[in-house]
């Protein structure tokens, strides 16, 4: 049984207020920064204190000017600096992991991230930067808008077509891999369609093929006839489709479920009793951002229920030690690095996406991630003294060992360590060494090695 099954969802929807039992404090203005962003500097914590909950909450939803300037600078560079005839994606991705450590609107990009891993189209497949680069900029643009346009620009996205190996798609001999996309990954689920919904959507679809490597719409080739697909009837085509599938109850169902595990909880299966207001509430308009700020807001999003309870991907992890430390790294290196780790940013593994959540931690993941670590804060190549824990320490008022060591566990881990273990991992050496910096390298290393530093 879930753990949660017992929740009444009235009271789990309804906004988080403070009070003796559940404080404003560090711990909750770190976990939101986790979930929300990929955590959080010493000053957006000690705002977000100031500010309360809903306060911050509010910026992170709706950062204002700052974030649209940079979003026309950051286009701009995006036409300027990436290759559009690349067959790899390498600069697209490095193009992206710099954005999401600079970003005033991390909650963008991350969502941006979580439709990557619904769609999962791949530059592998694609081998075109350009279409790479225009399918993403379709998922941002709708990552916290309406799920409908989203839906239908990426199934009639050359990068979708391509990832699938779509090929010919006439009327004459309809393919099925696209429909079989549309429904069983971006919409109703498996086991929610019929095999008649798939040919009959299949044949909907007719008419877009990949020809010559791109993606074409053949009007002769559409096949006009009568079609019933969830047993309505008429002559559908790709919109039509889209929104019959969006009219199913399965697919507001599937797609909270999934948003549930990206910014609640992975660690349990919520019932259709506890998603069934959030899934009413999608259904009526698509409105991601609805459901995203009901989930941030709410009593369950701050209780024990979901606090640490989702595995960090590679990505996540990376960008989550970054940020926090005021820095900027390579992203040639990092972008490998965390291909390595199981996350190749703009080539998922398949059209699912990535699995996810224990599939990140394995023994031999671990023992990467601390290479990476070691890599980040060893000095030298290839990302060299981009991170300086003891400086950015001293820039935060804190000059001796004992008060930098205990602002860096409170920065990373908002003091979210057990007193034994603090104690013995975290003991300044013996004597004043006269330069602290290699140990608090070490230090930093160190807390972000710890389990709880892989956990969201």
């Amino acid at each position: 049984m879930s753990a949660n099954t017992k929740i009444d969802p009235a009271r789990a929807w309804a906004p988080y207020e403070p009070d003796s039992r559940r404080p404003w404090d560090l711990r909750r203005a770190g976990h939101l920064y986790r979930r929300a962003a990929f955590g959080a500097t010493w000053d957006q914590l000690q705002q977000a204190l100031a500010d309360g909950p809903q306060r911050t909450i509010d910026k992170l939803l709706r950062p204002g000017s700052e974030a649209a300037a940079f979003d026309r600078a950051y286009d701009r560079h995006e036409v300027s600096d990436i290759d559009p005839d690349a067959g790899s994606s390498d600069g697209l991705r490095q193009w992206w992991l710099r954005r999401m450590m600079e970003t005033p609107y991390p909650l963008l990009e991350k969502m941006t991230l979580f439709w990557h891993q619904h769609f999962g189209a791949s530059g592998a497949r694609v081998q075109q930067a350009r279409l790479m680069q225009r399918y993403l900029s379709h998922l941002r643009s709708h990552a916290l808008g309406r799920f409908a346009p989203l839906a239908e620009a990426v199934v009639c996205d050359p990068a979708t077509a391509l990832s699938l190996d779509l090929g010919p798609n006439f009327k004459a001999l309809p393919s099925e891999s696209l429909a079989r996309a549309l429904l069983e990954h971006f919409t109703v689920g498996p086991g929610a369609y019929s095999a008649r919904d798939l040919r009959e959507t299949a044949r909907a679809l007719t008419g877009w093929s990949v020809l010559k490597r791109q993606l074409r719409y053949l009007e002769h080739q559409h096949d006009t006839g009568v079609k019933t697909v969830f047993g309505q009837e008429g002559n559908f085509g790709a919109a039509d489709v889209v929104r019959i599938a969006l009219a199913q109850p399965a697919t507001p169902r599937r797609l909270v479920r999934k948003l549930y595990r990206w910014l609640i909880s992975e660690a349990d299966e919520p019932g259709d009793e506890l998603i069934g207001p959030l899934a009413e509430s999608l259904a009526k308009e698509y409105d991601v951002a609805k459901v995203v700020e009901t989930m941030l807001r709410c009593n369950l999003f701050f209780s024990p229920a979901a606090y640490r309870r989702r595995i960090k991907s590679p990505v996540e992890f990376a960008i989550s030690i970054v940020r926090p430390l005021e820095a900027i790294v390579p992203t040639a290196p990092l972008g490998h690095d965390l291909a390595a780790l199981g996350q190749d940013l703009c080539e998922p593994p398949t059209i699912k996406g990535w699995a996810g959540g224990r599939t990140w931690i394995t023994a031999s993941t671990l023992v990467a991630r601390g290479n990476l670590a070691v890599s980040l804060f060893g000095g030298g190549e290839p990302y060299g003294n981009k991170l300086d824990p003891a400086a950015l320490a001293k820039r935060h008022g804190h000059e001796s060992l004992d008060a930098a060591g205990a602002f860096l566990v409170d920065l990373l881990l908002q003091g979210d360590v057990e007193a034994g273990v603090r104690q013995s991992l975290f003991k300044p050496p013996a004597g004043k060494p006269q330069d602290s910096a290699p140990w608090l390298r070490q230090l930093t290393h160190t807390i972000v090695t710890l389990p709880e530093f892989q956990l969201a």
